[in-house]
């Protein structure tokens, strides 16, 4: 994608969030998701690790049918990539997964995920927020820096609706009320963000 065009489609999500404290707050992940979950529906999670987080949604809502894609064989997967994926699903989870690719390889996922959605079908996805210092550097394996703006941007350039975007901030009860109250004024004086990711729903239209 040419620059222009996606400092086009940055400035549409600029409009909606002017600054990264418009972003509301979520605290926890999974009631998150579940709130765009309807019982009965299809699930890929990409990068699912040991997939536990298909267990705990099953809690919830037992006749999800969950899948998992991940490239690691660490862990048993209905899939190690995306080409071998032939089927639609109503939702696709990726957390903390995006920013290990270049922006190419992003473009093709979010583009090959709009592919295997179906019509209505969400995407949720994370990523670290690079407005709090030291959080995309965590890990050598990272290869693309996405601020929330550029990240909502790409997501628009490959047909999605943008739903809504968030900050994820899952500390202790205690902790999260001190830097979310107390000290929330010093951390926008400073212009500089705690939390540490970027929360993304999008939706095929």
């Amino acid at each position: 994608m040419k620059w222009g065009e996606q400092f086009q489609w940055r400035e549409k999500v600029h409009r909606r969030y002017h600054k990264v404290w418009d972003l509301k707050i979520i605290r926890k992940r999974l009631p998150f998701i579940l709130r765009y979950l309807k019982d009965g529906e299809t699930v890929l999670e990409i990068g699912a690790y040991n997939r536990e987080l298909g267990a705990r949604i099953k809690e919830y809502y037992p006749h999800i049918l969950y899948k998992s894609m991940d490239i690691d064989p660490t862990y048993s997967h209905d899939y190690s990539s995306l080409e071998e994926i032939r089927e639609k699903f109503d939702m696709v989870l990726l957390f903390e997964v995006i920013e290990h690719l270049d922006l190419d390889e992003g473009m093709e996922m979010i583009a090959k995920i709009y592919q295997i959605l179906n019509r209505g079908g969400r995407v949720i996805l994370s990523t670290p927020n690079t407005c709090t210092p030291g959080e995309y550097w965590k890990s050598v394996s990272h290869h693309t820096a996405y601020h929330y703006e550029e990240l909502g941007g790409v997501l628009l350039s490959q047909q999605f609706e943008l739903v809504e975007i968030c900050r994820l901030f899952n500390a202790p009860f205690l902790q999260f009320l001190i830097k979310t109250f107390l000290l929330l004024p010093i951390f926008r004086f400073l212009g500089i963000d705690f939390t540490k990711s970027i929360l993304v729903v999008a939706r095929k239209g």
